[in-house]
């Protein structure tokens, strides 16, 4: 298996982009321009409504795809079909490769609205070629991440498992969903794959279909608890939940008897507060502490609501809504060209203005919370005891940058802990980004001389 492949499939092809990359690649070629230095910034506009922060996630995948980029010769011969590109465009592509750098969040940093959590420069031509599938993972895995994040912040510190594969978009999409929600805080992941590829620890419990192959509930659940003595979670309710669950106790009894441990019930449709309440009291009864788990149609709204009123829930399995990110399933995400020829550039664009140069973020802390955020221009000096987020981790094409998923994943842990409380609820108050001087005198300066160019007012 390719490291392409541990990421969830196969590096992207280079023909995985917009056409408009590539006829504006075919006029840059024919003005002579294609090799002069672009630098374009990656961030999003906007947070969706309530979230206080996003996770900065797929920059690995990202880098993996700069460092193989190269066009076949299939896709060439499929281009030249078009008619739409001259044989020495066609031929210089042949010869292309990604040689710029890229300086970017690590995963797992938290970032806000306006950010530029990646910035890619080198010749136009490539960094324009480049910028879908580069927005691509970082918007879906940061965008999954965010969301993973906000259950972790609302589930104080219980399990919470990644059940989202079936229903996501793809299997390369369940796989980055897996890696993106573990990164979050999540505890594991039912996608087996991600735990053979990614390290990712598994787990599971049992379908419906499980039970009703059997002659009756409590033959099912004992046959399964003879295979897994102390690692069973038992689906109760495939017929009627509260009968479920006692055949249940019955087995955590017999479990008992044997030396052995019932690991818990799972409770996926119906009245999850009522009937958690009536699961855990039917365990206490029969002498158990097995977990009450509960999963079915989840996200971080349910499991706060269901939290806030009380359920003795032990564990959720989040699946649809998480790995879709269903109540905010993209994000305002950009890639703009920010610097060219040497030069700052910027649109004027009402509602879609962008801030020219290569950037910087600085992020400061007042004691030992995280205090508030500065863009400015990447090279000028940064606030006193402010962190700079975009490190190198790409130059002339190669990485430079790699570390562990699980270091991500610290990372991720020990900013939310950082955050303060206030930004980290369902309906977050905003966090403070602020703009360097320098890059507003340049914003101003910048968006001046192109109204005079252009003859606005």
């Amino acid at each position: 298996m390719t490291a392409g492949d541990a990421r969830g499939g196969p590096d992207p092809p280079a023909l995985l982009l917009d056409l408009y990359e590539l006829t504006m690649g075919q006029s840059y070629f024919a003005e002579g321009i294609h090799e002069r230095t672009a630098t374009f910034s990656l961030f999003t506009r906007r947070l969706p409504e309530g979230w206080g922060y996003l996770v900065a996630a797929g920059l690995d995948d990202v880098l993996a795809y700069l460092e193989a980029f190269a066009f076949a010769e299939d896709e060439l011969a499929f281009l030249e079909r078009t008619g739409l590109f001259t044989p020495a465009f066609l031929a210089h592509l042949r010869e292309l490769r990604f040689t710029g750098d890229v300086r970017a969040m690590p995963e797992g940093t938290l970032f806000f609205a306006h950010e530029p959590v990646l910035e890619v420069s080198g010749p136009i031509l490539a960094a324009q070629l480049v910028e879908t599938v580069v927005l691509n993972e970082v918007h879906f895995q940061s965008l999954v991440a965010g969301k993973a994040a906000r259950s972790v912040d609302v589930a104080g510190g219980r399990m919470l498992v990644d059940f989202g594969l079936r229903r996501t978009h793809r299997a390369g999409a369940g796989m980055r969903a897996a890696r993106s929600s573990w990164l979050a805080g999540f505890d594991s992941t039912s996608n087996v794959l991600a735990g053979k590829e990614l390290g990712i620890p598994i787990a599971g419990t049992m379908a419906h279909s499980y039970v009703e192959a059997f002659e009756d509930e409590l033959a099912a659940f004992r046959a399964f608890a003879r295979a897994y003595p102390d690692r069973s979670i038992l689906l109760v309710d495939t017929y009627d939940t509260e009968e479920g669950m006692r055949r249940a106790a019955i087995v955590a009894r017999e479990l008992a008897a044997a030396g052995h441990h019932l690991r818990g019930v799972r409770l996926d449709s119906g009245d999850l507060l009522g009937l958690s309440r009536a699961a855990r009291a039917i365990l206490d009864e029969a002498g158990s502490d097995a977990i009450v788990f509960a999963s079915g149609g989840l996200d971080e709204h349910d499991v706060a609501g269901l939290l806030e009123a009380g359920a003795p829930i032990d564990g959720f399995g989040i699946g649809s809504k998480l790995g879709t990110a269903s109540d905010s399933p993209f994000l305002d995400m950009a890639y703009k060209l920010v610097e060219f020829d040497g030069k700052p550039t910027l649109k004027l664009s009402a509602t879609k203005a962008t801030l020219p140069g290569a950037k910087q973020v600085w992020r400061r802390r007042q004691g030992e919370r995280l205090a508030a955020d500065l863009i400015g221009l990447a090279a000028e000096e940064g606030p006193a005891g402010g962190e700079p987020l975009l490190r190198p981790v790409m130059a002339g094409g190669r990485r430079t940058w790699q570390e562990p998923l699980g270091a991500a994943r610290e990372r991720c842990a020990a900013e939310r802990a950082l955050l303060p409380g206030r930004h980290r609820t369902l309906a977050a108050e905003p966090y403070t980004v602020e703009l360097s001087a320098a890059l507003v005198a340049l914003r101003d300066r910048v968006s001046q001389e192109l109204r005079r160019r252009h003859g606005l007012a």
